[in-house]
């Protein structure tokens, strides 16, 4: 079903405007790292826009948002649209636009029922809601810049995989294409909608189905562990906590524990460290890594070291998740039974 509405619409959307026609595909999140929990009924696709020679600058001091300008004009005249008066590419412009042609286009989609539902605030998400009785499938499109050229320095000293993955592997990592998601930075002074956040669902992507500190690490005839295993378990926890207590725990999203688990990955790099028997240990230890991050307010964007993503001033909300965690812990998880 999602696929043959993501086709329709990527057809729509490349005849509509010419600025969208190189537009691609590309798959991201938790169902196609094969993490996914639960019914597969959330997911995420990104639509990739290749640009070119595009100049970023650091829209405040996370090194995570950045404004993005051309060099030279593209040779493509439609852009013009979407630049602000200062030049910028404006994020809130271009997703305006592609909203506009997917909401047309839903209705031409035959012998499925799409709808694309309201915009959240601050999402960078166009968010189709399709009908599956009994249930809904609600699919996340998301509008990416990709650029080949160098990642930007706040990204210099992030990606420590040398001891889990190896030099060469992060050296490859660092050479892919650099992507840039349409992301409202709530800093800004003056919120206008056209920052964009660098994305490294590529790489995560990459780096979930070949995780192993040797290269043979759960291929058909390799020794299994229990890396996936462990982060499944993360997300459900705090996917149940949060149906338990959506007011407290809404600010935190599988984001946060999918980085304390690629830490633990650094902390824990060789494949003995997560045999498969010892899933219980493991998740324990990667949870114990995340409550210490909780308390400390101190979790670290794993591919720009400055970037904190668990903001001091939430520290009444860290505390609060830390406690919760800490007594399924100790309690041998009872939000698992309930």
């Amino acid at each position: 079903l999602v696929n043959r509405a993501v086709s329709h619409l990527l057809q729509a959307i490349r005849g509509k405007d010419s600025c969208f026609s190189s537009i691609e595909r590309q798959s991201a999140g938790s169902y196609y790292e094969h993490v996914k929990i639960s019914e597969p009924n959330e997911f995420d696709i990104m639509l990739v826009m290749p640009v070119a020679r595009i100049q970023l600058d650091e829209s405040d001091d996370t090194g995570a948002y950045y404004y993005v300008s051309f060099k030279r004009n593209p040779k493509e005249k439609g852009w013009s649209k979407f630049l602000e008066e200062d030049g910028k590419l404006s994020a809130f412009k271009m997703l305006q636009a592609l909203r506009e042609i997917i909401k047309q286009e839903v209705k031409n989609i035959k012998d499925v029922e799409v709808t694309v539902a309201r915009k959240k605030a601050g999402s960078p998400a166009i968010t189709l809601q399709i009908k599956n009785p009994p249930s809904e499938i609600s699919v996340d499109i998301i509008l990416t810049l990709e650029a080949q050229q160098s990642w930007p320095l706040s990204t210099q000293d992030g990606l420590k995989i040398e001891q889990w993955l190896g030099t060469k592997a992060r050296r490859d990592y660092r050479f892919r294409s650099l992507y840039l998601v349409a992301k409202q930075n709530k800093r800004e002074k003056v919120l206008r909608g056209n920052t964009w956040r660098l994305s490294f669902s590529h790489i995560e992507k990459d780096m979930m189905n070949n995780h192993g500190n040797s290269k043979t690490c759960c291929e058909s005839n390799g020794p299994k562990c229990c890396r996936k295993g462990c982060l499944k378990l993360l997300k459900y926890l705090l996917e149940q906590l949060k149906m338990k207590y959506p007011k407290e725990l809404e600010k935190f999203c599988s984001y946060h524990v999918k980085t304390a688990f690629l830490h633990s990955c650094v902390t824990w790099p060789n494949d003995s460290d997560w045999h498969l028997g010892n899933l219980d240990h493991c998740f324990q230890q990667c949870l114990e890594f995340f409550v210490d991050c909780l308390q400390k307010s101190q979790l670290t964007h794993f591919f720009i070291p400055q970037y904190n993503l668990l903001s001091p001033e939430d520290k009444a909300r860290n505390h609060f998740l830390s406690r919760k965690i800490s007594h399924e812990l100790n309690n041998g998880f009872p939000v698992f039974h309930e």
